[in-house]
């Protein structure tokens, strides 16, 4: 028997929002995006199942932020400013969280991170 893997702790920069969660694939997820709002910010972010992201501190502190289809849902706290995670437009069964915001990360020590394209997002295509 295999015992599993531990919840890895993501905190904002004030420590009012904690999460934990569970990191099936490790940083094989790891992304950067260049649509229009994640290229401002400038986060890495790494996948997480929905059920595998617990918020065990700070719901209150949550933000919100939404924009065209609304599918796309960005949390960040609303003391210190940082994002945290936000349920992805390109598969809403997933979170994305910021890598830089897990406990023990640098995202420097994450090498070459692959970009997707937020920019021609297939959820932006007209029917044909």
């Amino acid at each position: 028997m295999t015992r599993p893997e531990p919840p890895t702790r993501l905190s904002c920069h004030c420590g009012a929002v904690v999460l934990e969660l569970r990191l099936a694939d490790g940083f094989r997820t790891a992304r950067r995006c260049d649509c229009s709002f994640c290229r401002r910010r400038g986060a890495i972010a790494v996948s997480v199942k929905l059920p595998d992201l617990r918020v065990v501190q700070g719901a209150e502190a949550l933000r919100l932020y939404t924009w065209g289809t609304g599918t796309a849902k960005h949390y960040f706290c609303g003391i210190c400013g940082i994002y945290t995670h936000h349920q992805r437009r390109s598969d809403p069964t997933e979170y994305g969280v910021n890598a830089a915001a897990l406990d023990g990360v640098n995202p420097r020590d994450l090498g070459e991170v692959p970009w997707a394209d937020g920019v021609n997002h297939v959820s932006d295509s007209a029917p044909r």
